[in-house]
């Protein structure tokens, strides 16, 4: 049941006629005469009760899982990665935990494939990086090689190019225990901390990801440590003998050739390198690692970054019981997710504040109404959540004062205008008894968010103007995005919550809505950065222009609407798979149906005035169908996005967040605003 105003359980209050409701009438009154007519009028009307007896039961399953402390929080799934680096840095400092070992080598075997590979996502192909680190990190649980599951993950392996086709990542992983060559690894001098700000290839040139990672193996890569191995990786070379043959360099007239023979000239400065200035840069980078701890003792709030911390500063001489690297290894048990099974998944990072947002929207846009006590309890902790100091975002805009949210439950560095524009719309639905703070609040956010536009006049997750051509071509940076140029979906979102405040007529915000139209591609759709992909882009983008304006007639809207109904699959829903970021001829707009994915297209036709299209009756009708009965939906495929194709995420709580969005938006004729929930109006 759902809960009511005051805390109480029952169904959703009753809901005014909306518009739909009256053309329903209309129909049956001027059609009744007809079979047809009646027979139209009567699925529709079906369709309704059905989406709002689901939205019911999603709004009762969503109120059901939020914390004590206000927030919700569900599994950030990625690839075994995550966990295959945990063992292997509990190797590297001698920490190793036989049942902690144990329980995530059961979670590594459970997830291989019958080829004997692991993917980066599920359903995707065998990838040789994932691979190699989880068939080494079951090697270090015990698994012999001659197993079958272990054989055939090595056979693949070496069909694939061995470790010599790897990514640097995974190479630098078993460089440290002697399984891969330092001299065959690209070059990263921790001299690149002094570079200049302005300088293309500075740190601050780097997204916020990326930087935070490049600092600490700066001084790995210089310090260039080898752990006894406890076993020799013979089997994952293509020939034993000759494990990194010599591969022609790219022509010298090409950016990857240029760059190659830079990482020549790096190799040379090594070996002039003066001890003493490379000791000053290595304590001046171990300076900027520690200055970024936050407060929970991680770095960024996300795995990767705290793990090559952990190394850096040990490799300094920070020992174990250091309270740096002793916080630093309780938060990484926080990334831990025990389950019934008795398996350890590790996350690569926590979404508290984007789970909190979207669901407070959700149940908002449900029907819940605005001065809920869960909903008012999130909007405390959100508040309480609100960054108030600068960031490395500051190094760029100087004199910006700060006021947005970040991703995680501990990340006063980075906050992110993505987290910042979903927040001050969930804001805007509540009414909170002091409206007041709330007011504040959002109008720092708006300020902040505002501030962060970039000159072409979108907005990017992180900086602002992150957009250096060259941090991509070092030969070190081939583990995904390392910039953060602007988006369409975040970009999408800023100008939605200008829109909310009253300020769709803003300068920046116009600016914001022309970058979109600009942006569109031939097919109708929008790219999709940080969702998977296109059917993101599409469904982040046409609710933000008709927010700020744009007619549902507007040819941008139509064409977006056309697409989105070329690639509605047949069962109603839609679905994209990871490969559109690689092949997006074959598989943009293409997949398995899913419930956040089909959510998200829904939001869009809505948003285009489409409610009593033949397109959204058939994907309320997917959603209703798919829903399992106690109000949730199941989605094992991955609609997020860390770096496009090559680092995929399973938010747990998307496949709930947004079908309730969805539905609420079909069953009460459009989002709540603001001005309906009796928030105050922005500034």
């Amino acid at each position: 049941m759902t809960a009511t105003t005051d805390g109480s359980t029952g169904a959703l209050p009753p809901r005014a006629p909306s518009a739909s409701d009256a053309d329903t009438e209309t129909i049956e009154t001027t059609e009744g005469a007809g079979q047809a007519g009646r027979q139209r009028t009567t699925v529709r009307q079906v369709t309704v009760d059905a989406a709002r007896d689901a939205t019911a039961r999603a709004t009762d399953y969503l109120l059901s899982v939020q914390d004590p402390a206000g927030w919700w929080k569900g599994d950030l799934e990625t690839n075994v990665t995550m966990d295959a680096e945990d063992l292997l840095l509990r190797q590297f400092l001698g920490i190793q935990d036989p049942e902690l070992t144990e329980a995530a080598a059961r979670h590594i075997r459970g997830e291989q494939r019958p080829d004997g590979t692991w993917g980066a996502f599920h359903g995707g192909p065998g990838e040789l990086s994932v691979t190699i680190e989880a068939y080494v990190a079951l090697r270090l649980a015990g698994d012999a090689p001659d197993a079958p599951h272990m054989a055939a993950a090595s056979a693949w392996i070496r069909a694939h190019g061995g470790i010599a086709a790897a990514r640097v990542f995974t190479r630098i992983w078993l460089a440290l225990f002697g399984w891969w060559k330092w001299d065959d690894l690209p070059e990263l001098p921790p001299e690149l901390i002094y570079f200049p700000k302005w300088f293309p290839l500075s740190i601050y040139a780097f997204g916020c990801w990326a930087r935070q990672t490049i600092v600490p193996l700066t001084i790995v890569s210089a310090k260039r440590p080898v752990r006894p191995a406890p076993f020799a990786l013979e089997e994952l070379h293509t020939d034993p003998g000759n494990p990194n043959p010599p591969r022609p360099l790219a022509p010298v007239t090409s950016w990857d050739g240029l760059f190659q023979r830079l990482d020549k000239v790096m190799r040379l400065y090594r070996q002039v390198a003066l001890r003493r200035p490379r000791a000053a840069a290595m304590r001046s980078a171990a300076r900027w690692i520690v200055e970024r701890q936050e407060n929970d003792g991680c770095w960024g709030g996300i795995q990767p970054p705290a793990v090559y911390s952990l190394i850096a500063l040990h490799l300094l001489g920070y020992d174990l019981d250091h309270p740096v690297l002793r916080a630093g290894l309780e938060s990484l048990d926080r990334f831990a997710v025990w389950r019934e099974d008795g398996t350890r998944m590790i996350e690569a990072c926590q979404s508290p504040v984007w789970d909190t947002c979207l669901a407070a929207i959700a149940l908002a846009d449900a029907g819940v109404p605005a001065d809920h006590p869960q909903l008012l309890k999130a909007t405390d902790w959100m508040l309480g959540e609100q960054i108030d100091r600068p960031g490395d975002w500051s190094v760029r805009r100087p004199q910006l004062p700060s006021g947005g949210w970040a991703f995680e439950f501990h990340n006063d560095n980075y906050p992110d205008i993505d987290d910042t524009a979903e927040v001050v719309l969930a804001l805007r639905r509540v009414r909170h008894p002091d409206p007041q703070r709330v007011r504040e609040a959002i109008d720092r956010a708006v300020r902040w968010n505002a501030g962060m536009q970039s000159k072409d006049g979108g907005w990017a997750a992180f900086d602002a103007d992150n957009t250096s051509p060259f941090p991509n071509r070092l030969p070190f940076c081939d583990f995904g995005e390392v910039i953060d140029p602007p988006s369409a979906d975040v970009t999408a979102h800023v100008v939605e919550m200008f829109a909310e405040v009253g300020q769709a007529d803003d300068p920046r915000a116009r600016r914001g809505v022309a970058w979109l139209l600009r942006e569109q591609e031939a097919s109708g759709a929008w790219f999709g950065r940080w969702g998977t992909n296109y059917v993101y882009g599409t469904g982040s983008v046409l609710p933000a222009l008709t927010a700020a304006g744009i007619p549902v007639s507007h040819p941008a809207v139509r064409r977006a609407v056309d697409w989105l109904e070329r690639v509605q699959n047949d069962d109603g829903g839609w679905g994209e798979d990871q490969r559109s970021y690689q092949d997006k001829k074959q598989w943009a707009g293409r997949g398995a149906s899913t419930a956040s994915q089909t959510a998200w297209a829904l939001m869009a036709l809505l948003a285009a005035g489409e409610r009593d299209g033949e397109a959204v009756r058939r994907g309320v009708r997917w959603l209703v169908e798919a829903q399992r009965p106690d109000g949730s939906w199941d989605e094992p495929h991955f609609t997020g996005t860390g770096f496009p194709w090559d680092f995929s995420i399973n938010y747990h709580l998307y496949r709930q967040v947004f079908p309730l969005t969805a539905l609420g938006r079909y069953v009460n004729g459009g989002p709540v605003t603001g001005a309906a929930a009796g928030a105050p109006v922005g500034p």
